[in-house]
């Protein structure tokens, strides 16, 4: 029996327990040599004695074999699996998350647009474990896992140990027949329809009338083609994913919701002075005059008036107004307005002057 501080494979600590697959624990471990958190899963091994035993453990051994060679964003990454003792053990990366199974019975159900974007990030990495030459053959809630930064996670790919839950089995597997990828699209259609629904479509024991989908809505006809009971007649994954994003119509929002409500949002960032202020909105086109202001508003002249209704981008010549109950003061020269009138009268004073001194001279000398 596994514990707490246990030395797997002369290498890894097993921590502290994080999850219950089919296979039984997952346990949250550490790597002495790598220095990095893993996750590990005892495989399951049907009970034997002598060749029947090694057999077994050579088929987990495969199996885990197999699962490494899968690199997919929504996949876990194996690393390795290992032999100690009677046992074999996954090593996976590990992922904060929980199994779909635990949040939908904490939380409920899904939107079809976020069960369709859910089987769009799942049926992209079944069509890369396909093209690995395998299946996956225990596709359900409770091997799908909601990561707490909102990615999607298939895991026990191609593990077979502890047998899949009868509601997401295809027809033909439970008859006997060998897994294929048909039966992976059944088993996403299965495990979508709970998603939206709450429940499997036929039943807990797989083995019921098909239930009317009530919630699907727009994913309705989809669930149906992937739920046929011949598999010869299901869409292949690839059409299957189309399907979906048709649905979306290519929208990435609507994405399965965090796997930790009920935090509330962030608080905004505080301002920060140093930060440029947005750019002010571009003026439509044509010329665009400044607000006029009334004759009687104090503190501004006709001809300052006059001045702040030229069009945008014009010269103006602007004096703000005496704050309320201070006395009015002499506006500085180079804020009034210099007109042909004005140069004249001073001139003629000027002259006036000059000809006075003149004057002045020729009777009192």
């Amino acid at each position: 029996m596994s514990s707490e501080g246990t030395i797997v494979g002369g290498r890894f600590r097993l921590d502290q327990p994080i999850g219950r697959g089919r296979a039984g624990i997952v346990w949250l471990a550490f790597d002495t040599r790598l220095f990095r958190t893993v996750a590990m899963k005892r495989m399951y091994l049907p009970v034997g004695a002598g060749d029947r035993a090694e057999q077994a453990r050579a088929g987990a051994m495969q199996e885990g074999k197999d699962a490494a060679r899968i690199e997919h964003p929504s996949a876990i990454k194996v690393f390795d699996v290992l032999p100690d003792g009677q046992d074999v053990w996954l090593v996976m990366e590990y992922i904060p998350s929980r199994s779909m199974a635990t949040f939908l019975a904490e939380h409920g159900r899904l939107t079809p647009d976020q069960a369709a974007q859910l089987g769009i990030q799942l049926g992209n990495a079944l069509i890369a474990i396909h093209a690995a030459g395998f299946v996956h053959r225990t596709l359900e809630p409770g091997t799908v896992l909601l990561a707490d930064d909102g990615g999607v996670k298939l895991t026990d790919i191609g593990i077979s140990g502890g047998g899949p839950h009868a509601a997401y089995v295809a027809p033909e597997v439970a008859r006997g027949l060998p897994p294929t990828p048909a039966a992976d699209v059944f088993s996403l259609g299965a495990t979508l329809y709970t998603s939206v629904e709450g429940v499997p479509p036929f039943g807990e024991d797989g083995q019921s009338s098909e239930r009317p989908a009530q919630n699907a809505g727009v994913l309705t006809a989809a669930l149906r083609k992937m739920l046929r009971s011949d598999p010869t007649t299901r869409p292949t994954m690839a059409d299957t994913v189309r399907s979906l994003n048709a649905i979306t119509e290519g929208r990435e929002t609507a994405f399965i919701p965090p796997t930790n409500p009920g935090i509330p949002p962030p608080p905004p960032p505080p301002f920060n002075p140093g930060l440029a202020p947005a750019a002010p909105p571009m003026p439509p086109s044509g010329p665009q005059f400044q607000q006029q202001l009334p004759v009687s508003a104090p503190g501004y002249s006709s001809a300052e008036e006059t001045q702040r209704m030229q069009p945008v981008g014009q010269p103006t010549q602007y004096a703000p107004p005496p704050a309320p109950g201070a006395q009015p003061q002499a506006q500085a020269a180079w804020n009034l307005p210099v007109s042909k009138k004005t140069l004249i009268t001073v001139a003629a004073i000027l002259a006036a002057v000059l000809v006075g001194i003149l004057v002045s001279e020729l009777f009192f000398v």
